[in-house]
């Protein structure tokens, strides 16, 4: 099946999510941490703000806001980003909230892990609901593509209703709709668990064209036993190109399934790959080895990249390549969203190299 985008549009992509700051110690485990990085982030908005900043699509995010100083940060992060914003604005009541979440997280080191914990209490985007947004007005406008995610479906009952209704919306003005399973345990446990995910995951998918997610989200997220196959390394895509015929019969509408392989030998050396199956065919991009500054937001970038070398008509195998190269960039810098360049990722997907540009 093809995949069949609109030509034109003000918009390019928009994306429906949750926006986060998250507080960053670095290398130093947060129970020792004496100061922090504020990064702007959002598994949703990350990738519409990798299309503006790197890619220079027009680019909007759909999303609660609160009118106080941690709001006013992190819109002025989305604005820098070039990212349009649409918001359903919340007042803070000055001691309780709502809030805008909060990610606490440290990089880790070698053989010292990453670790990421969440305070999504009284948070606003939990309370976005259908009839929030004036769907019929933002998309009479043009919109190219719709996008949103797990993360912001296991937020609450309303969000994951608010995404199906903006997926309606997209579907009836002719919007591609991508969705990125990003199952996280921590989130869903405290929503239902693992039950209440498949239920809302299933509902969702059958809207979608462009499914983003690996083994482990296709398994836990949408219930899909795994075909008994032999990976010889967490890089071999046999495993998930196997699972593809299984997710296209019981989802015959998606067109495009994609994910990354990753191969963790240390928090800062990775061996990195992606694999997509467009338009019946499975692709796979090459693998390289990664020394990660900052690991948070790669799959972001992996998806920012893919999703743009769709828009822009680029083939099946530079699509994949532009989403691995861009995945991996994303790596090396502090933060959640890009830091690239257009150019430096068409030279890594060709087969750059880290030699010093001068």
């Amino acid at each position: 099946m093809t995949l069949t985008i609109p030509k034109a549009g003000a918009l390019d992509f928009l994306s429906l999510g949750a926006l986060v700051h998250r507080l960053d110690t670095g290398v130093v485990p947060f129970h020792k941490a004496q100061g922090c990085a504020i990064h702007v982030s959002g598994g949703e908005f990350n990738t519409a703000a990798n299309l503006s900043d790197c890619f220079r699509m027009s680019t909007g995010v759909a999303t609660a806001m609160v009118d106080y100083p941690i709001g006013d940060l992190i819109a002025e992060r989305v604005q820098a980003m070039g990212v349009k914003p649409f918001y359903k604005r919340f007042r803070h009541d000055g001691a309780r909230g709502p809030n805008m979440a909060t990610v606490y997280s440290d990089r880790g080191h070698g053989v010292r892990p990453p670790v990421v914990f969440y305070n999504r209490s009284n948070e606003a985007a939990a309370q976005l609901k259908p009839g929030d947004f004036d769907w019929g007005a933002i998309f009479r406008g043009g919109v190219r593509w719709f996008h949103s995610g797990g993360i912001f479906a296991a937020l609450s009952e309303t969000t994951a209703e608010l995404i199906i209704e903006a997926m309606q919306a997209a579907k009836a003005h002719g919007a591609v709709i991508s969705f990125d399973l990003n199952y996280r345990e921590k989130l869903w446990a405290a929503s239902g668990g693992t039950g209440r995910a498949v239920e809302v995951l299933r509902r969702i998918v059958d809207h979608v064209d462009v499914l983003v997610g690996n083994e482990e989200d296709l398994q836990k997220g949408l219930g899909i036993a795994g075909p008994e196959v032999a990976a010889k390394s967490a890089l071999d895509s046999t495993a998930f190109v196997r699972m593809i015929d299984l997710v296209v019969a019981k989802y015959p509408q998606i067109k495009v399934l994609a994910t990354t392989l990753r191969e963790v030998h240390s928090t800062n050396r990775h061996q990195w790959s992606a694999v997509a199956w467009i338009g019946g065919k499975a692709y796979v991009s090459p693998a390289c080895h990664l020394d990660v500054y900052d690991r948070v937001g790669g799959g972001d970038g992996f998806a920012a990249g893919l999703f743009y070398g769709l828009l822009t008509g680029e083939t099946p195998e530079e699509s994949l390549k532009l989403g691995w190269a861009h995945g991996a960039l994303v790596t090396t810098f502090p933060g959640d969203t890009t830091m690239a360049t257009l150019d430096q990722v068409r030279a890594y997907a060709r087969g750059g190299s880290a030699r010093i540009q001068r």
